[in-house]
């Protein structure tokens, strides 16, 4: 794994994967939350018109003037759209259900594949890390998330079928990286969903780790009900349940996503 190391700006870490029901927004929440709390200054950037993240850190969404939709068309600036969230060192750019029409009103902008980039640009000085979660699609806002983003995480759900759908996201990640971000790295590949008491989540593990290698994180997120339960609390599961097995292993996560930033040349 690998990651440019930049020591005055944030880390920008994206997290897609184009099926839904992956894990992708619970990664999304619960590793912000478990960077923040280890001290780091975390933008969680919701971006996805579902609004998931944005809800499942408590946000509500009924009372926002302005999103994340508008700060990428330039109606607002990244600083009007920003809010607090339960934990003091985690802020959000929140979405809501607006953020659908971003790909019509883009339609014939020019350079509309780096709307988000040109919008974090103007903060990211005042983060450690930024966590982008993108919508279950390969639409122009996972084009905006990836090109904006230094390294690419993809949550992998430990069930049948579950590598099939991952060739069109390398594909869509080796164009981006090789047209419109360069500098976009793969972060790693996460299980999720992982059940050890079945056969078919260690043969995923281990069909994963024979494809993408070095590229699997070591820490998996197993199966577990107060993991499912938080989001209707809204809360990530340190703050729901921190001794639970969901939020360890995200605390885990969150020391191997920062470890890996650390290793990277200056």
């Amino acid at each position: 794994m690998f990651y440019a190391n930049k020591s005055t700006m944030a880390q920008i870490l994206c997290i897609a994967n184009q099926k839904g029901g992956v894990g992708k927004t619970t990664t999304a929440v619960n590793l912000s939350a478990a960077i923040a709390v280890s001290e780091k200054r975390t933008l969680l950037v919701d971006c996805d018109p579902q609004a998931n993240a944005t809800t499942g850190v408590g946000v509500d969404k009924s009372g926002l003037e302005k999103t994340l939709y508008h700060a990428m068309i330039g109606q607002a600036s990244a600083d009007e759209v920003i809010v607090d969230s339960q934990i003091e060192s985690l802020k959000i750019m929140p979405s809501r259900v607006e953020l659908i029409g971003f790909d019509i009103e883009m339609m014939d902008r020019s350079q509309r594949e780096y709307a988000l980039n040109r919008l974090l640009k103007k903060v990211e000085k005042k983060y450690d890390y930024i966590i982008i979660d993108c919508p279950p699609s390969l639409s122009l806002l996972t084009v905006n998330a990836m090109t904006a983003a230094d390294a690419l995480l993809i949550p992998l759900q430990c069930e049948f079928y579950a590598l099939e759908g991952l060739s069109q996201l390398v594909q869509t990640f080796q164009r981006i990286k090789s047209g419109l971000n360069p500098k976009l790295t793969i972060a790693g590949i996460l299980l999720t969903m992982f059940d050890r008491r079945t056969n078919l989540s260690h043969q995923v593990a281990e069909d994963a780790e024979n494809h993408f290698k070095n590229l699997v994180f070591k820490t998996m997120i197993p199966r577990n009900v107060r993991l499912g339960e938080a989001p209707s609390y809204g809360q990530p599961i340190l703050l729901y349940d921190a001794t639970s097995p969901g939020a360890r292993s995200y605390f885990s996560l969150a020391k191997e996503v920062m470890a890996a930033n650390h290793t990277g040349p200056n």
